[in-house]
């Protein structure tokens, strides 16, 4: 047995992520046994080209066939090639890339070949993190926040504070600190709260070729149209208690309601739908935290950052002003995740994703000597 799936000590640990907004694939280094971040190594990020992208947003909805294929087989040669880098990596967090997700229904998927990564790069991969949890009638998501906690220790926080991550979903993350793990009652609340930049990058794509709103600077000339907004906000989802997640196209509908909307009118709009349902659902926290800090694509909107100041009573800031990466945040916990499930620790509970009990997902594949 290699020392990265023993019991205790700190290991090397590679985590990479591919998220809902398709943009490519991160990869970065934690050192970490499990509970502790001990420090934190080197990142790379491997965009995927226009081909992959759209190849990848052809899956996005299926749970079988051609499609989903074709996106699994992206998905295995773009992280073979961003991981083959660290060499120095005892073990491996590979989340995949999701391309369906609805737990009360059909489940999760999430495509990638671990096994196959495994053996390609010479070292334990740890995959399929969410199957167990949605098997014990969990959400499956979000999975970050056993490592949130683990970064509010590293970041030496006292009182409660939030993660918020706006990738193609967003999702949040009450931490309170003054526990000493993750999965005590209490220490975790974790939810999606709502599409976060999935629509607008949808809405770029379409009507103006390019990927996404660099710097908000289409929905920077715009103006919300209030109407839509409290469409948006009447949607039951909102009024669901938390734990809760979505897939990214949940509310594909969102992108209708400003069909008649100019470029930036809509986008300032599905901006301002993102900033509306994260104030949503700051109202479940146990009480008010003492800052969110705000990690993914979202941060580097100033329009979106600017909505989530005024709308939240407490700071907003980019989770850089704690010290900490928002480029590669997911990929470092999936790295931390990694080690979790190698040692038997769990990596949900009831708190983050509505499982009945708290579950170690994930499964471990090592290559052949």
């Amino acid at each position: 047995m290699s020392k990265a799936i023993g019991k205790t000590g700190a290991v090397r640990a590679l985590g990479a992520m591919s998220g809902t907004s398709l943009d490519g694939v991160d990869a970065a280094m934690v050192v970490t046994d499990g509970n502790c971040i001990h420090s934190f190594g080197k990142s790379s990020y491997r965009e995927y080209s226009a081909e992959e992208r759209s190849v990848l947003r052809a899956g996005l909805g299926k749970w079988t066939g051609p499609e989903v294929a074709a996106a699994a087989d992206v998905c295995d040669t773009a992280h073979a090639a961003a991981l083959a880098a660290f060499r120095d990596a005892e073990i491996i967090g590979f989340h995949g890339q999701t391309l369906a997700h609805a737990p009360r229904q059909r489940g999760t998927l999430q495509v990638g070949d671990g096994a196959a990564l495994a053996a390609a790069l010479g070292k334990p991969v740890v995959w399929d993190f969410r199957t167990d949890d949605v098997a014990m009638g969990g959400e499956g998501a979000p999975l970050a926040p056993f490592f949130h906690f683990a970064c509010a220790k590293y970041i030496g926080a006292q009182n409660p504070l939030c993660f918020l991550n706006l990738g193609g979903v967003g999702n949040i993350t009450y931490v309170d600190p003054q526990y000493q793990h993750p999965e005590e009652p209490g220490a975790l609340l974790a939810f999606d709260t709502g599409p976060a930049n999935a629509p607008v990058n949808d809405l770029m794509q379409e009507r103006l070729g390019i990927p996404w709103d660099a710097d908000g600077k289409v929905a920077k000339t715009g103006t919300v149209e209030t109407g839509a907004l409290e469409l948006f906000l009447a949607e039951p989802y909102f009024a669901r208690m938390p734990p809760k997640s979505l897939d990214r196209n949940d509310f594909a509908e969102m992108v209708t309601l400003v069909n008649e909307l100019s470029d930036a009118d809509a986008a300032a709009t599905l901006t301002a739908m993102c900033a509306a349902s994260v104030a949503q659902g700051m109202q479940h926290c146990p009480e008010p935290p003492e800052v969110v800090l705000v990690t993914g694509g979202g941060r580097r909107n100033p329009v979106l950052m600017e909505m989530l100041q005024v709308s939240l009573d407490c700071p907003v800031k980019p989770i850089e002003d704690a010290g900490l990466d928002g480029d590669m945040l997911e990929a470092q916990a999936f790295a931390h995740l990694a080690v979790r499930v190698a040692r038997g620790l769990p990596t949900s509970a009831p708190g983050t994703t509505g499982v009945r009990a708290c579950v170690g997902g994930g499964v471990v594949s090592v290559p052949e000597k």
